[in-house]
């Protein structure tokens, strides 16, 4: 299909909560199909649709060895989170040039509906959890930055700001 762009934040898209998605058919396979080539061009475990203008609950997230073992998610919501965090590493292709180690539940229980338009419930852990979780923020118009202190986040910006003026 097509690697598109990420928008840069703080687009507007990017902070607005996407829309549910009603039903699977060729469109959104379309726009999975252009997420996950995108994903698959740049550094990163997975991509929200948000992130490419397209204000609909779709997520992809690829965190195998290789790639190729994408799964394609609308309207996914955390069911269940696990007790037990870890920290990892987040960035986005949005605001690029910065990242932040974010605590997140270790493992969660996602329902969603998967490529066939069939509800489905799976199990994520580890960064496969992180990456899921983090695509969810993404349509609920969140940052992984957002999980940050106030002073954290308004550095981190800071840094962002001044890395996208060298350009």
């Amino acid at each position: 299909m097509a690697v598109r762009r990420c928008l840069p934040y703080p687009n507007v898209c990017l902070q607005t909560p996407a829309a549910d998605v009603a039903a699977i058919n060729d469109d959104v396979r379309a726009i999975w199909a252009d997420m996950v080539d995108t994903m698959d061009a740049m550094p990163g475990y997975g991509l929200a649709a948000v992130q490419i203008g397209v204000p609909l609950r779709l997520a992809v997230v690829d965190c195998s060895d290789q790639r190729g073992q994408a799964v394609l998610m609308a309207n996914p919501e955390v069911l269940h989170a696990s007790g037990q965090f870890r920290e990892h590493e987040e960035a986005s292709p949005n605001l690029p040039g910065v990242s932040a180690v974010v605590r997140r539940p270790r493992a969660v229980t996602v329902r969603f509906l998967n490529a066939d338009g069939v509800i489905e419930e799976r199990d994520f852990v580890n960064l496969w959890a992180t990456s899921v979780q983090h695509q969810i923020d993404h349509l609920a118009g969140k940052m992984y930055f957002d999980h940050l202190s106030a002073l954290k986040r308004k550095m981190l910006l800071t840094r962002a700001e001044k890395l996208r003026k060298k350009l």
